[in-house]
């Protein structure tokens, strides 16, 4: 079960990429959880790579491409559940009052996740480091700009 996970997950991602870009929400508690739930996997793949990163967990070349790719495939998913009215969970209202700000933090963090999938595909642990920096920091910044806690 522990590889397939990986692989289901992928075939889950690819899947979910495959909506149309302009989903549509029957109700904005839809979105809400649409993206809490992208953030969520994303979350879990990403903290796995940054224990491997930090050295608070054994490296594993295959593992990190594996989470990479994931992290790569799902960093597209959550945006299109910030839609205006779609206000609520734990994101600030400024998301809406500055949306072209959160659009660059978004995109941001896509570019940055697919230079990390780009490291890890290297299986190279200094690449990965490399990588995963300015990855949590697009993280970080658009957390401390539009999270609330």
């Amino acid at each position: 079960m522990k590889k397939t996970l990986p692989a289901l997950l992928l075939a889950a991602s690819a899947a979910l990429l495959s909506a149309p870009a302009s989903a549509q929400f029957a109700k904005s508690e839809d979105a809400i959880k649409y993206r809490q739930s992208a953030l969520f996997v994303m979350a879990q793949h990403f903290g796995s790579l940054g224990a491997m990163a930090n050295g608070k967990a054994r490296f594993d070349a295959k593992l990190a491409q594996e989470n990479a790719a994931v992290l790569d495939a799902v960093a597209k998913l959550p945006w299109n559940g910030f839609a205006e009215g779609t206000q609520g969970g734990k994101a600030k209202a400024d998301i809406w009052k500055e949306k072209a700000k959160f659009n660059d933090h978004s995109n941001q963090f896509v570019t940055e996740a697919a230079k990390l999938s780009t490291a890890a595909k290297t299986g190279d642990l200094a690449q990965l480091k490399a990588a995963f920096g300015p990855t949590a920091q697009t993280c970080k910044s658009c957390h401390d700009a539009f999270r609330s806690r």
